[in-house]
């Protein structure tokens, strides 16, 4: 709405010799009671016009319908200038803006930013948790790339610590030689069995200790299989031949099945960090920073930064023994991105519970003078809950993201089965369609929350043609694709006559043309539920119009040819909306 704009900083200086930047202009969605389309909030220029707030917008207002042609109208209410475009704008804009080119996506701007996600450990398989974080990062770094930013999706794997020796030790006490072919279980599942192994046995080992007198913390300390696990971890660390070819072996067997899940659910990276290539990194920054003084050493040889005057506490960087703790490792992980790509940002999706953790690392990479430091981001998320309750993953009890992943298409399939409209489909198109729907709804419904909330997962609600859902985005993209292939309609650019518009068209070309606006604020937010909401709402008023218009048997050829178009242009939207949160949309259900 730049002509808008342009001319009320032309109004201003007319009638009240003030000269106002384009920025000064507040512009607004017109609120659905009142009539207009756009609207200019009329108090900070009541300093030039000495006038109310309602004399200053109607001043104004009649200024700019006089100037522009697109103007057909106005009003004001309080301090609030109510613009009225007209439909001969909308239809142009239709036809020259969102059917022909869907608005394509905005030019780069020349910022690199570099989007972490995903980040699991290897002593397990993914889990519900993790694909919040997979959809989250994935959706983020496509609505940037949309905005024009270059973006380096990264994966940094925790492929290292005494997490990762107690399955490799349990699977050398109780495996007896199991490996993913001989038990045909997928490599990160068998790997995390042992995980689960090895809490058990722990269990029974301090529950024998505690028996025979122990405490429980001392039977903690002592049980035979958590003293070996320190050991084998130190044998690690000492780069132990056999220690480290079980290792191996055993991550390859988790990375083949992580890669099985990534596939599944549609998500991809272009750089990957592991974390027993980088646990060293960092130590050469802590001596820089202790030659500036941002570090000081306390008696025992442990480094340390006093951030108290910063309202956090003061924070341990290197042990006493020159090792070093994870927020030595993640000050040097980050200088390595950055030199690797000098990227202008760097968001980390990482869970809430780690804010402080963030808090500390980009302070103290701030307070060591890394200009860069500015550009990172945490997206901190919620956790997901399910109706059953919390995931402990040592006890067994989280929820996999294999199996949900498989419950959710075949929820899909019963459900969509349910409707009897599948008879026609070959049973691959069925089994596509049923993944479509399935990782739809999934996907829709934990992007459509704020990242930062908490949220509860119910994956029949997730599943719903008719409510708030991404089966039901998915269905009316379906309806669409159906009115279009029955007419034969395809877009020509030719315009349609039509000069004037029915409410409801009007109500979906103004939806259409919020598309650019939402995945500009989507980016800013770097929040997939704007989209998400946007497309929904996109989409309840195609049904409203689809209802309310006829299409192929519209009362003339110009009106039939206008709302095919605008079918289109939605189908288009949609398309394009559901993409950014990684979801496919079908051409028929």
């Amino acid at each position: 709405m730049n002509f808008i704009v342009d001319a009320a900083v032309k109004a201003v200086k007319a009638l009240y010799q003030a000269d106002i930047a384009a920025a000064d202009v507040n512009l607004q969605q017109t609120r659905k009671e009142f009539e207009g389309q756009v609207t200019i909030v009329t108090f900070p220029f009541v300093k030039f016009s000495r006038k109310s707030p309602e004399q200053t917008g109607q001043e104004i207002g009649a200024f700019i319908q006089n100037e522009v042609a697109e103007v057909s109208g106005f009003n004001v209410i309080k301090g609030f200038l109510n613009i009225v475009i007209t439909d001969a704008y909308w239809i142009k804009q239709l036809y020259t803006e969102i059917a022909s080119s869907g608005f394509g996506h905005f030019a780069p701007n020349g910022q690199k930013v570099m989007v972490e996600y995903s980040s699991p450990n290897t002593n397990k398989p993914l889990h519900l948790g993790h694909i919040r974080n997979n959809l989250l990062g994935y959706s983020v770094a496509e609505i940037l790339k949309a905005n024009g930013y270059e973006v380096i999706k990264a994966n940094l794997v925790n492929d290292r610590g005494i997490h990762i020796c107690k399955s490799m030790l349990a699977w050398q006490k109780f495996g007896h030689g199991e490996t993913p072919e001989s038990s045909t279980l997928k490599g990160d599942h068998l790997v995390g069995k042992y995980y689960v192994v090895f809490d058990q046995e722990y269990k029974k080992e301090i529950a024998e200790l505690v028996a025979q007198g122990q405490t429980e913390v001392e039977a903690k300390k002592n049980a035979p299989l958590i003293i070996e696990a320190q050991q084998m971890l130190e044998k690690w660390e000492a780069g132990d031949k056999e220690v480290i070819d079980l290792w191996e072996t055993m991550n390859s067997w988790v990375y083949a099945g992580f890669a099985e899940t990534y596939k599944q659910l549609g998500v991809d990276f272009d750089q990957y960090y592991y974390e027993s290539k980088t646990y060293l990194l960092g130590k050469d920054i802590i001596e820089e920073g202790l030659q500036k003084g941002v570090f000081y050493k306390k008696y025992d040889g442990s480094v340390w930064i006093d951030l108290t005057a910063d309202g956090l506490d003061e924070k341990l960087v290197l042990r006493a023994n020159g090792t070093s703790v994870y927020m030595t490792q993640d000050v040097g992980t980050a200088q390595l991105k950055y030199d690797q790509y000098h990227a202008d940002k760097s968001i980390y999706v990482v869970g809430n519970e780690q804010d402080y953790h963030f808090k500390v690392l980009f302070l103290i990479l701030q307070k060591l003078g890394k200009s860069w430091a500015n550009g990172l981001y945490h997206l901190s998320y919620g956790m997901v809950d399910l109706p059953s309750g919390k995931m402990k993953s040592r006890e067994g009890t989280v929820v996999d993201a294999d199996d949900l992943m498989a419950e959710m298409e075949q929820t899909a399939k019963i459900q969509t089965e349910a409707l009897g409209k599948t008879a026609d489909f070959s049973e691959t198109d069925k089994n596509q369609l049923y993944h479509m729907i399935g990782m739809g709804a999934l996907k829709y419904f934990l992007l459509k929350v704020e990242p930062k909330k908490r949220l509860l997962f119910d994956p029949n609600e997730s599943i719903d043609f008719q409510g708030h859902t991404g089966p039901f985005i998915q269905y009316t993209h379906a309806r669409i694709r159906s009115v279009l292939k029955r007419s034969g309609f395809e877009l020509n650019g030719q315009a349609a006559t039509v000069t004037e518009l029915a409410d409801v068209e009007l109500e979906l070309v103004l939806s259409l043309n919020q598309f650019p606006e939402t995945i500009a604020q989507a980016a800013k937010d770097y929040s997939p539920a704007i989209i998400a909401n946007y497309v929904y709402e996109l989409a309840k008023t195609y049904n409203k119009f689809y209802h309310e218009k006829s299409i192929l048997q519209a009362e003339d050829e110009q009106s039939k040819q206008f709302r095919l178009t605008l079918s289109a242009a939605t189908a288009k939207i949609i398309n394009k909306s559901m993409r950014l949160l990684g979801i496919d949309v079908p051409e028929r259900m």
